[in-house]
């Protein structure tokens, strides 16, 4: 597991929420008819309800190196939507000897 997993698990383990808004977004995103979006623009949806909307000081900041992981996560709960999400290949995935274990 590479560093940028590690720091991703343990923000996940941390704030659960967070994952429960991606899914949010998303299936938003999802009902509109698309048939792919921005994971970005979801991170941007989520700093924005929290920032601005709700006004909340949720103590954490959304880190963009998490973006992928939350892509993946969405992928491997919802692999009807696994294309809905374009990823580039992780280095990881290069190597090909790594498998994401992701605590959804």
């Amino acid at each position: 597991m590479t560093k940028l997993e590690k720091d991703f698990m343990e923000f996940h383990s941390e704030n659960p929420h967070v994952y429960e808004l991606f899914k949010r977004y998303t299936k938003a995103a999802l009902s509109t008819g698309r048939t792919s979006y921005s994971a970005k623009a979801i991170f941007e949806r989520i700093r924005w309800h929290t920032d601005i909307e709700t006004n909340e000081s949720l103590g954490f900041k959304l880190n963009n190196n998490h973006c992928p992981y939350y892509t993946r996560m969405f992928a491997a709960q919802f692999p009807n939507q696994a294309n809905f999400f374009r990823t580039r290949v992780l280095a990881t995935e290069r190597v090909g000897s790594q498998q994401h274990a992701f605590n959804i």
